[in-house]
């Protein structure tokens, strides 16, 4: 025990964090921990179990499914209980709470000593309809049990016995831990990479959006709060600030309460006299902003961890605040800076060519060289990212077996990596489920061992007529099998939970061969395999955005179902699309599509008034498009060419749209997309003249009158 602490010592002198990893028996380990936890001097220790242990206070103990509840706070000593009886190992607990242990700190894990030969508790979650947890494979665990067993950086410590310590590397000369007034010229700052973020946070010109990325524990969130105190002294009436959850900005508001100690904080709101900095979650804020009640000139937004947010609602607060600055993580347990590269930074450069960027390279919390932050990557692949294919070979489709994928770390790390580029939100957990989930199929475009490209599905549905009708009329609700019971729930298909459905989860291709076709490639070939696999129908379901709905159409795909309202993982509309790929398929796709096409005007024109008028577009050009009869054409031409009042001929302009979309105009045409505003979701005229910007009914009317003219002639 004595050893322990001792090694807590010398890590802190290094100003470095450790993993001890402890077997035995839930009673053993139980037992060792809390006489260590006895022993050390740890300042604010946590105990992350389901239940807390006999005689340990209730708030030093936490369930794994509250860990973000504690992410704005600092740990020497980490329990993990991943061997009791009702416990198990939670990826994303273990990811989320390890980077808060502070300098000189202990992670201490605790697992039976066959960890990895059966599942734990934990994988209840995993266990979809009709699969027993226990009945599942632990090809995850067991990975976890081979890197931890072949890992330098971890005390290794038998519950009964003494513990072996590894020996530690020399620290690197005067490594204290940091004061402002010698690491950094800023008096408020801990490095230099936090002065340089802050100076630029504070002269931030108009137009100029700032980029801040950091790996964990770099104070990037601090500066945002040192930055506030500065902008707020200088005067600026309010500053806005959003991120994934109000736990991601606490250091933001810690920092700025203690820079400015004459202000009052009520929770995320804090008030300097008559200026503000403020909270605002991002499905609120794009609320604000799309009524005006937000952003507009001189407004300044900060958004803390964007890569877990939605690039599409990045992009409209992008319009909306002259002065924007987006920090996000590179390597994290939710949300990566990579796929955030990937998917915002085009648009960025394409609307705001002049923003900046800034790496934080230097860590606050720990010293560089941390043996935990480099353990804790390899294992939970939170530093995953593709690898570099030869530009010159040929891809070759294979199926992927988890089996095999889990004893080859290079080329999961590699197919990893590509998923977590290509979404936007990938959390630790998702590693397990691609190794251990049930039902999940891996396929890849290879060249040599490298992935250019990965699909990833779920099998769904194949319930029983009893149990179909059960979920049908809401009285079940299985595990599992999202887009089946989705179909079942909305539409009140009980052939979509009978028939056999695949599922495309993810899927994934490396930046420099997108737009080549692998996409289309991965998705064909797929079908086939489904095809093979006695699959009636291939399914998939995403954000609603006009380029993947092109996509997805282009290769046969129905629209099957539209959410009413924005998703709040997304911050779009989740829809759900399929190709039939047996005839019992055919059947169902086809009653599916032809009810959603049938119901689509209603809902434009009342749930779904606010939609995107290109996404709307999109969806209003599947099915084949109505004619138009030489009454409807002269209805149009009236308006169009004459002074006809657009609303008396709108049933006419409506075919309008509809033929032009059956004719090849494209979706996001501007003049198409003006009509189907106003001709199926009636868009106010004030709602109009702001998006055309124009003032006022009679130049409105006329801009519709062009519209019509420029479709008629198409």
């Amino acid at each position: 025990m004595e050893q322990i602490v001792e090694r807590a010592a010398d890590l802190a002198r290094r100003r470095w964090r450790g993993l001890v990893w402890l077997t035995g028996t839930a009673d053993a380990c139980r037992e060792a921990a809390l006489a260590l936890w006895s022993a050390g001097p740890w300042q604010a220790p946590l105990w992350v179990a389901a239940e807390a242990p006999p005689g340990l206070a209730g708030d030093a103990c936490l369930a794994p499914g509250r860990s973000r509840s504690r992410l704005g706070g600092e740990q020497d000593l980490l329990v993990v209980d991943a061997v009791s009886a009702g416990a198990g190992f939670d990826p994303d607990a273990f990811g989320a709470l390890a980077g808060t242990l502070r300098a000189g700190g202990l992670l201490v894990l605790m697992t039976p000593p066959d960890w990895g030969a059966h599942p734990d508790a934990d994988y209840a979650r995993l266990a979809e309809h009709p699969f027993l947890p226990e009945r599942l494979t632990a090809r995850y665990l067991g990975r976890l049990a081979r890197l931890l067993a072949a890992a330098p950086e971890p005390i290794r410590w038998r519950a009964g016995e003494a513990p072996l310590l590894p020996p530690l590397a020399e620290p690197a000369p005067q490594a204290p831990a940091p004061e402002p007034s010698s690491q950094s010229a800023d008096p408020d700052c801990l490095t230099d990479d936090q002065a340089e973020a802050v100076a630029r946070l504070v002269r931030q010109r108009r137009r100029r959006p700032l980029v801040i990325t950091a790996d964990r524990g770099r104070g990037k969130s601090a500066a945002l709060g040192i930055a506030c105190a500065r902008l707020l002294a200088a005067g600026e009436a309010e500053i806005l600030v959003t991120a994934p959850r109000p736990a991601a900005v606490e250091s933001l508001f810690e920092r700025l309460a203690t820079l400015c100690p004459g202000g009052e904080r009520q929770g995320l709101d804090f008030r300097l006299g008559d200026r503000r900095v403020r909270f605002v979650a991002p499905d609120e804020l794009t609320r604000l902003a799309q009524a005006g009640a937000a952003g507009g000139a001189g407004a300044r937004l900060l958004v803390d961890e964007a890569a877990a947010i939605p690039a599409a609602l990045l992009g409209e607060w992008l319009g909306a605040f002259p002065r924007i600055a987006f920090a996000t993580t590179v390597h994290g347990y939710e949300g990566s800076g990579r796929g955030f590269a990937v998917r915002f930074l085009p648009r960025l450069a394409r609307e705001a060519p002049d923003w900046q960027g800034l790496r934080l390279g230097e860590p606050i919390r720990w010293a560089a060289g941390d043996p935990l932050e480099a353990l804790v990557d390899r294992l939970l692949l939170l530093d995953a990212e593709p690898a570099e294919a030869p530009a010159d070979g040929a891809a070759a489709w294979q199926r992927v077996l988890p089996a095999e994928l889990a004893e080859d770390e290079s080329r999961l790390r590699a197919l990893f990596g590509l998923l977590v580029q290509a979404h936007y939100r990938t959390t630790p957990a998702d590693l397990r489920r691609l190794l251990d989930g049930p039902g999940v199929g891996i396929g890849a475009l290879m060249v040599d061992r490298s992935p250019l490209g990965v699909v990833l599905t779920g099998d769904e549905g194949g319930f029983d007529a009893e149990l179909a009708e059960r979920v049908a009329r809401g009285e079940r609700r299985p595990r599992g099998h999202l887009m089946a019971q989705s179909l079942a729930a909305h539409a009140g298909s009980r052939e979509a939970l009978t028939a056999r459905l695949r599922r495309v989860v993810r899927i994934a291709v490396a930046q420099p061969q997108r737009r080549a076709g692998l996409g289309r490639r991965l998705i064909e070939a797929e079908a086939e395999q489904a095809r093979r696999d006695g699959v009636d129908l291939l399914g998939a379901s995403f954000g609603a955005e006009p380029g993947l709905l092109a996509f997805w159409r282009s290769l046969g795909f129905a629209t099957l179902r539209l959410g009413l309202t924005r998703e709040t993982a997304t911050g779009e509309h989740a829809v759900m699309v399929a190709h039939p790929l047996t005839e019992r398929g055919e059947v169902l796709v086809e009653g599916l599509a032809a009810r959603f096409r049938r119901a689509l005007p209603g809902l434009l024109a009342f749930e779904l008034c606010e939609l995107a008028p290109e996404i709307a577009a999109a969806l209003l050009a599947e099915g084949e498009g109505p004619a138009l009869d030489a009454a409807d054409r002269r209805d149009v031409e009236d308006v169009a060419f004459a002074q006809r009042e657009p609303a008396l001929a709108r049933p006419a302009l409506q075919v309008l749209v509809r033929h032009a979309l059956a004719r090849g105009v494209p979706a996001g045409d501007a003049s198409l997309c003006l009509l189907v505003a106003w001709g199926f979701q009636g868009a106010s005229n004030e709602r109009l003249a702001a998006l055309l910007g124009v003032t006022g009914r009679r130049e409105v009317t006329a801009r519709l009158r062009q519209a019509a003219a420029a479709l008629i002639q198409w």
